[in-house]
């Protein structure tokens, strides 16, 4: 057996370790158990960085068993202990990345499997891993590298509950927890073991892990390890690993250093690929808003207005731009948190489990900040900045559209950003569909449907059988129409601030235009008779603008607002003026500009 190559000495992930310094646990005198690091001290300026990849022999040429897709785990033949906890998560079908993966990982080959986060990779190699382990050997006998304490915690959970009936043991280690606890845990039996990689590298130095007995090794999201620096540590570990042995990468896009990473130490891997743009455009809703320069927080406000989402990520590019836009939408009354790498373990905890727990529906984050978070539950994600790259994309909008469910994936883009978002196109494959910002107007009526909708579930649960004496006593005087118009109106001035039309008529004067666009004021109103066809008509008729040419159209109880082409917009109020709407002039002037009186 060669010797192994000597593990660099640094501190511990900067992000996640402890505040305290930790005592190394003593150590009894003689030769060191298998697999303990050679040295602990800092290399010297001369020695490599890290250390190189043991040199692997090429198996000899022969054709590999076939190994084709399963439709259903009863195919795998599986242990009745495993069988028995797919059956109590509820398992009834494996996803495309499980039914492919699996079926290779029990037959032992290596894998590069590409796949975005919410697709079941836990299970793809979980399984296997849980299928293959030996409850009777404390030795460690799987590792699992997750990028972030989060995911780490995560996905020990799911392994564990895949193991539940097989008697193995799973430790997750990361930074943030006490070192003395997690020493007990991994001196007490740990089969499977899944970590950061810092923490991990800290145990191997400390010789609390070992990994001479290995079988099967996973680097699950691996380009989001590589993102976050971790390439040296990845290098550092899979160096350390026995003859022979099993790896797997799971990456949901693969660099060019991951794809080296896996050349030099995966043998003749089998490659799985779940096409990311198929799955985006199958599972989540993709529109972008084009938003006039400095006019995003309004944007985002009716955006979410209007969507009425439930938990959802908004992303922003920088630390501060997350706690500004945080505190700009808590004074607007929503309830956000704001998620960076600055803030204290025990602050992230606490947003994260507001978040998880409904008490905050906007999570407001950095990219680095939110990598390896899966919260099923999450229905949209919105851009407030446009993305630096496609992958980054494609990571964000992954957040949402899990586990079965259809999400949104929203992107607010100013007019110089437009060439960022056809190369994401481009990548995709699809177009994302454009979409109008919200008017009042539209927020409004998008208020009263909910509205609606609200009173149609109180009638079909016939909740209000009490209430009908009352209404039979008032129908002796009253039409009983006007009587539930009455009870509307106090049931929504008890929710609202304002009667219905006060959230229409509110600053409606003052909305913004789409770009190139001007908005026009009317005189005239629903309460008049006014139809949008009927200011399509005078607008064609007497100024001679096609319809098609003619923007978004408002129209108010007393009031109505039109968009027209911004160098057309002179020459139409004239012809307005001097024309009738439903037989009558009518007022007709330009908007006042956002932010005057």
């Amino acid at each position: 057996m060669s010797k192994k190559p000597k593990l660099p000495y640094s501190a511990p992930e900067n992000n996640t370790t402890d505040k305290k310094s930790i005592p190394y646990p003593k150590r009894t005198t003689g030769p060191k158990p298998p697999g303990s690091l050679k040295s602990t001290r800092p290399p010297r300026p001369s020695e490599k960085p890290f250390a190189a990849a043991p040199k692997l022999k090429k198996a000899p040429e022969q054709a590999p068993e076939p190994v084709v897709a399963m439709t259903t785990f009863a195919e795998l033949n599986l242990s009745e202990p495993v069988a028995r906890a797919i059956a109590d998560l509820g398992f009834e079908a494996p996803t495309p990345i499980q039914a492919r993966s699996i079926p290779l990982l029990l037959a032992g080959r290596d894998l590069i499997g590409q796949a975005q986060t919410g697709t079941g990779k836990t299970a793809a190699f979980g399984l296997p891993m849980v299928q293959s382990g030996d409850p009777k050997s404390n030795f460690t006998q799987a590792l699992v590298l997750e990028p972030t304490r989060e995911l780490a915690i995560q996905v020990a959970g799911g392994i564990l509950a895949l193991a539940k009936h097989t008697g193995l043991h799973v430790v997750p280690v990361y930074g943030g927890q006490p070192l003395d606890r997690q020493f007990r845990a991994l001196k007490g039996g740990a089969q499977i073991v899944v970590g950061t990689p810092g923490r991990v590298l800290d145990h191997l130095r400390r010789g609390t892990l070992s990994l001479e007995n290995v079988k099967l090794c996973v680097l699950d999201e691996a380009d989001e390890m590589l993102a976050l620096g971790f390439l040296e540590d990845m290098e550092s570990i899979l160096a350390e690993l026995p003859e022979p042995r099993q790896l797997a990468f799971f990456s949901a896009t693969m660099p060019p250093r991951i794809a080296s990473l896996a050349q030099r130490f995966l043998k003749d891997p089998a490659h799985v690929s779940i096409d990311v743009g198929k799955r985006t455009v199958e599972t989540t809703n993709q529109t972008y808003y084009e938003v006039a320069p400095g006019r995003k927080l309004e944007a985002l406000g009716r955006v979410l207005d209007m969507e009425t989402p439930g938990p959802t990520i908004v992303f922003c590019r920088t630390r501060q731009e997350t706690n500004d836009l945080a505190d700009a939408l808590r004074l607007r009354g929503y309830s956000a948190e704001a998620l960076h790498g600055d803030l204290a373990q025990a602050d992230r905890d606490r947003v994260m489990r507001r978040f998880r727990e409904g008490l905050a529906d906007l999570l407001i984050a950095t990219d680095v900040a939110a990598r390896g978070l899966d919260i099923e539950t999450v229905t949209h994600v919105i851009n407030y900045d446009i993305p630096w790259d496609v992958e980054q994309y494609i990571h964000r909008i992954g957040r949402t559209g899990r586990a079965g469910r259809t999400g949104d994936a929203i992107t607010l883009v100013e007019g110089r950003e437009r060439r960022q978002l056809r190369a994401i196109e481009q990548m995709i494959g699809r177009p994302i569909k454009p979409a109008r910002i919200p008017t009042a107007a539209d927020i409004a009526a998008r208020r009263q449907d909910r509205f609606q909708d609200s009173l149609r579930d109180t009638l079909a649960a016939r909740e209000f059988d009490s209430y009908l004496a009352s209404v039979e006593a008032l129908s002796a005087e009253y039409d009983p129409s006007e009587i539930a118009a009455a009870a509307l109106q106090m049931l929504w001035s008890s929710q609202h601030t304002g009667p219905a039309e006060a959230a229409e008529e509110l600053n409606a004067d003052s909305e913004q235009p789409e770009v190139g666009m001007t908005r026009l004021f009317i005189g005239m109103g629903r309460q008049d008779g006014l139809r949008p066809g009927d200011l399509v008509g005078a607008i064609s008729n007497e100024a001679g603008l096609p319809g098609k040419a003619i923007g978004a159209i408002d129209i108010l109880d007393k009031t109505a607002f039109v968009e027209v082409p911004a160098p057309d917009a002179n020459r139409i109020v004239a012809a307005l003026r001097q024309a009738t709407l439903r037989g009558r002039k009518v007022k007709v002037e330009s908007a006042r500009p956002p932010g005057r009186g």
